[in-house]
């Protein structure tokens, strides 16, 4: 990678930043406040995680540089009101690489991931002060992105199943105490086990080092595509869904199930 090329463009892109909150910049621009950004800097993430699942590597290079816009704004604010610069942030996240990865600049070993995480984790949670090693993850994550955090840092500091079959067993014990409770008719008791249940099916995720979140969007986007299918053979038919029987609509859903 040329680095120079790399940092030209990023020291043009904090110019533009600078004249679009200057004095003859754009109105809009020069409005935005930390705050303000915050829901279109959310936006942005999304859209970034977005062309990651289609595989759209165009749209997934032009997102990237949106963050960075993002990165750029907030930052020249900061430097506005003398709170920080950029020069600042990017000292802070090189300084925190190097002093969290010790197996790479220091003497610490780390062989294997795993290793290179309970050192990130265990060092974070020092230079923090923190008072549980679960302090840190965001209340406001989407709730299974948060739960297998969660998972990942009790197991990092040793809180885990020693193998998988005890994670499936611990599965069917939560989905048996659904039934249980279903069956008793007790809805408050059958919140919590429908919440118990989610977080084991996350937990079996985590265990196989797979990303809970990204798989249910994953799956809600094959369930899009192929209920959409049903609605578009039905209207070529000139039926529609309140008109159609269940048999009708399960019909089309096996044969798009073949498709997608």
């Amino acid at each position: 990678m040329d680095k120079q090329h790399a940092a030209d463009k990023f020291v043009k892109l904090l110019e533009i930043v600078e004249t679009l909150r200057g004095p003859d910049g754009c109105p809009w621009d020069k409005e935005q406040t930390h705050a303000s950004l915050l829901p279109y800097f959310i936006e942005e993430a999304y859209e970034v995680m977005e062309s990651v699942d289609e595989g759209n590597w165009e749209t997934f290079q032009e997102e990237l540089g949106d963050i960075m816009l993002h990165v750029a704004l907030q930052t020249q604010i900061a430097a506005e009101d003398s709170k920080f610069t950029i020069a600042d942030s990017l000292d802070t996240v090189n300084k925190k690489l190097v002093r969290r990865h010790p197996h790479v600049f220091g003497d610490k070993k780390a062989d294997v991931a795993l290793e290179a995480k309970q050192n990130w984790e265990a060092t974070k949670h020092k230079e923090k002060n923190r008072k549980s090693r679960l302090d840190g993850v965001p209340s406001a994550l989407p709730a299974l992105t948060r739960a297998q955090r969660l998972q990942q840092k009790a197991a990092y500091a040793g809180f885990d199943w020693e193998n998988v079959d005890d994670v499936w067993a611990k599965l069917h014990e939560e989905i048996d105490e659904l039934k249980f409770a279903h069956e008793a008719g007790d809805i408050e008791n059958i919140k919590e086990e429908i919440g118990d249940v989610l977080f084991s099916v996350v937990n079996l995720a985590r265990y196989m080092d797979i990303p809970a979140e990204d798989m249910l969007r994953a799956t809600n986007r094959k369930f899009t595509t192929r209920f959409q299918k049903i609605e578009e053979e039905l209207e070529a038919k000139g039926k529609k869904l309140e008109d159609s029987t269940l048999e009708e609509m399960d019909e089309i859903w096996e044969r798009a199930k073949g498709e997608v």
